[in-house]
């Protein structure tokens, strides 16, 4: 697909197009150059692991064709515009990132633009890669096949009796858990929070 086009389908899911989506597609576009693979991709090869949501990750899932649904794509918010991509045959790990002086360098490849936005939009799009995007060959801390997991694989957790799936679970004290009963949560319930059948009674 040439650069337009997949910008356009990164757009027609994001309900416009803006630098972040430009900058997620060319991020996508170099990966594929930098790794020997065709994009955007319709098997499982290729995994990305981004470290932010939002705009960029439009333009990634457009550029290379992996999404979370279909767990090609991971996010790891770091609030970084940058991702990690990886050839699952070969265990290759790229890091692409903005280069430092992209955006300043927009201003001299787009003069004619409006405003800041508007220069980095049209630059983006049409900048040497090497003087846009900075990459860096890197090693996973997590091994790829405990990231890659068992997909379909369920056990229940031995607290909550919730169903936890993908090699997920945490193994402590010889009780089966999930991430939340382990402690490693991201929420916790108030000391007043009404259970199931209380809020069934009150509705």
């Amino acid at each position: 697909m040439m650069l337009a086009e997949i910008l356009c389908e990164s757009s027609r899911h994001h309900d416009h197009l803006c630098p972040r989506q430009v900058l997620g597609v060319r991020m996508g576009l170099y990966a594929g150059e930098l790794l020997g693979l065709q994009l955007p991709r319709a098997d499982k090869r290729l995994l990305v692991i981004t470290e932010t949501d939002g705009c960029a990750v439009d333009g990634l899932s457009a550029a290379t064709g992996c999404r979370v649904g279909n767990r090609t794509l991971r996010v790891m918010d770091f609030g970084k515009v940058a991702a990690t991509f990886i050839d699952i045959h070969t265990e290759t790990c790229i890091r692409i990132a903005p280069s430092v002086q992209a955006r300043s360098l927009a201003l001299a490849y787009s003069p004619s633009s409006t405003s800041r936005w508007d220069a980095m939009l049209s630059a983006y799009q049409s900048m040497p890669v090497m003087d846009l995007l900075a990459f860096q060959q890197v090693q996973l801390d997590t091994p790829l096949a405990q990231i890659l997991s068992v997909p379909g694989k369920k056990v229940q957790c031995e607290v909550c009796g919730e169903e936890i799936m993908n090699e997920r679970e945490v193994l402590k004290n010889e009780m089966i858990l999930c991430r939340s009963c382990a402690g490693d949560g991201y929420y916790r319930y108030p000391v007043d929070s009404l259970s199931v059948e209380q809020l069934e009674q009150n509705g």
